[in-house]
């Protein structure tokens, strides 16, 4: 019974991470790529045909394999990502919102730039 359950949880993660993916490809201020290797991951746990299928997807499976392999980040989605949160960040700062979240959430952005670009490359 634990097993049953601990697989449809897996599942359930899976398919949710996947729909918090596609939702990102739609709303820019959702990243679509954690999410996709969070599926993948949850996935491999309890749903090894959707991980067969995120694998094998043309568009998705190479950037996830990679992922898998050695941690590899490609430098185009570097520099996009970087891009998106410098203007993230600025639109933060010519908003109404709070000075510690005008400070905050750029400091997040930038540790999570420097993380990105410490990952290899494809």
């Amino acid at each position: 019974m634990r097993k049953i359950l601990a697989r449809w949880l897996w599942r359930a993660l899976a398919l949710a991470s996947l729909v918090l993916a596609v939702l990102g490809v739609l709303l820019p201020i959702l990243p679509t790529v954690p999410f996709l290797l969070l599926a993948a991951w949850a996935a491999g746990k309890g749903w090894p045909a959707l991980e067969a299928w995120l694998l094998n997807h043309a568009h998705f499976g190479p950037g996830i394999r990679r992922w898998r392999e050695s941690g590899a980040v490609p430098r185009r989605a570097k520099w996009l990502a970087t891009g998106m949160m410098t203007l993230s960040a600025t639109l933060l700062a010519l908003s109404p919102a709070p000075l510690p979240v005008k400070i905050a959430v750029p400091a997040v952005m930038a540790a999570v730039a420097i993380w990105l670009w410490r990952r290899p490359e494809a």
